[in-house]
């Protein structure tokens, strides 16, 4: 289904009474040629696997206004691997209404999503890092940066005895790529990472 799903598990601070994690689901579609096919980095030998990498390209940060919630227990027919990847995070999973209406398009059932309270709805809805009250509803932010993934393949060139010039794949291109997550939380509690500082 073009699915590509971001878990975070946040350490509670048990001094503040939350428990001992908090995890976060985020679900958004998957664009063609934003990671290479794993077909491809099977065939691919890495040399030095233990090495420590960086990055070659550094993508730029993506801000992501996650507006739906998604239901786990109906979640499984847009992506098997939300069962397993977001079973901490039951009540926290989330997408973008853009992103559903490409997967409805597909056929995926539309009573898995819920549209989330947005601001235009609620005019005192406030950013939580605002928000003097605990157990008021906000707008959470949760950003996070992948600092390593394949996302194109390294094609080479050889010449054969002819001299004709062709090209062959010999390697992968590795990125890193930041995402800043904006959603809707019942409770400024269940935000407590987004405040001034």
């Amino acid at each position: 289904q073009e699915v590509k799903i971001f878990r975070a598990l946040i350490l509670g601070e048990l001094e503040r009474g939350q428990s001992q994690f908090q995890a976060l689901c985020f679900v958004t579609r998957l664009h063609r040629n934003e990671i290479i096919p794993s077909e491809s980095m099977a065939k691919l030998r890495q040399k030095n696997p233990r090495t420590v990498r960086q990055a070659e390209e550094v993508r730029g940060l993506e801000h992501l206004s996650m507006d739906v919630a998604v239901n786990f227990s109906k979640a499984a027919q847009l992506s098997s691997h939300i069962h397993n990847v977001c079973a901490e995070a039951r009540e926290a999973i989330y997408t973008r209404e853009e992103d559903v209406k490409f997967w409805l398009e597909k056929g995926v059932e539309g009573s898995m999503f819920e549209v989330l309270p947005q601001g235009s709805d609620l005019p005192e809805l406030q950013r939580c890092r605002l928000c003097p009250d605990l157990w008021k509803p906000c707008i959470c932010s949760y950003s996070l940066s992948i600092q390593w993934y394949p996302c194109m393949l390294k094609y080479c060139r050889s010449r054969d005895a002819g001299g004709r010039v062709s090209s062959y794949k010999c390697g992968i291109r590795s990125c890193q790529k930041g995402y800043t997550f904006d959603y809707y939380v019942p409770q400024k509690q269940l935000c407590l990472w987004d405040e001034e500082t």
